[in-house]
């Protein structure tokens, strides 16, 4: 798939231990969990420009790329904090996570792509895999009670789809831009946490090592590895690939002890991976050599 969609890849493979971890960081609230480990995750950013090539300081940046970065950053966060707060956590979070099924679909729309039977058929099964969560696997019957987490839910999906699709306008600005997109997401979590919350801060050794871990993978490594497979990856094999998060997660919740098994949620997720996979058919096919950045 090419060393820029695997790097993309390894952002998936640290996401699926975001559970896990927020799990044992506590009882901290939500922006404030946000604010400190994209406070981390800015420290991931700094301490890599001492490693890598120094970015042209003589690059101007586009004033769209700053809106695009801390809305898709902060923006999703929370939205998905709304969520969680007005609908059950479980379906909040796998309608969240219809983005990585968006980006296919979005992508497909992009110049030198089109919209084949198999994008469609990808759709349909990942609406399946969405809907028997929602319904618990029952009828069709919305519970009007939760219509407005579903709402902010959907919003993620929109917001997280459409800065990873935008971000690909801008291949030539440098990834250590979102180090500062972190930084503003810290900032704007920080604010949302004395508004909305009471402060709860980790409690003993393992709490906080699980915040540290948090802002160093989940929160913070990883959106620099997702910036650079959404630029110069595959991008719709990379959003097909997006829906192994949800699986891997559970898996590790499940191999943790935290959660039980459900077959209902394997279900859903192998549902919703087939469909991203599907969707992703005709670029997975691809012979070798292809190019991994459409022109």
């Amino acid at each position: 798939m090419g060393r820029a969609t695997l790097i993309g890849f390894s952002a998936v493979a640290m996401w699926a231990l975001l559970a896990l971890l927020t799990d044992a960081s506590g009882q901290v609230p939500p922006f404030l969990l946000s604010a400190i480990t994209f406070a981390i995750g800015t420290c991931v950013g700094l301490a890599a420009r001492l490693v890598m090539p120094a970015a042209d300081r003589n690059q101007k940046i586009p004033p769209q790329v700053w809106v695009i970065g801390i809305a898709g950053l902060f923006g999703y966060h929370f939205f998905y904090f709304t969520a969680l707060r007005n609908a059950p956590a479980v379906e909040a979070s796998l309608i969240a996570y219809l983005w990585p099924l968006l980006i296919v679909l979005g992508s497909a729309l992009m110049p030198g792509e089109r919209l084949a039977w198999n994008h469609v058929v990808g759709a349909l099964l990942g609406l399946a895999g969405t809907v028997l969560i929602v319904t618990k696997g029952g009828g069709l019957a919305f519970d009007a009670r939760y219509a407005f987490g579903y709402a902010m839910a959907a919003v993620c999906a929109l917001l997280w789809s459409s800065y990873s699709l935008l971000s690909r306008r801008f291949p030539s600005v440098p990834t250590s831009i979102v180090t500062w997109f972190c930084a503003a997401t810290s900032v704007l979590s920080l604010a949302c946490h004395l508004l909305l919350e009471k402060t709860v801060l980790p409690e003993g050794p393992g709490q906080w090592l699980a915040v540290i871990g948090l802002g160093l993978m989940p929160v913070g490594a990883a959106f620099y590895a997702w910036d650079i497979g959404v630029k110069r990856g595959n991008i719709q094999v990379l959003g097909a690939a997006s829906y192994a998060a949800p699986l891997l997660s559970t898996l590790v919740l499940i191999a943790a002890g935290v959660a039980e098994p459900s077959l209902r949620i394997l279900a859903a997720c192998v549902l919703i991976t087939g469909g991203a996979a599907l969707a992703a058919k005709s670029l997975l096919m691809r012979k070798p050599g292809a190019k991994e950045v459409n022109a």
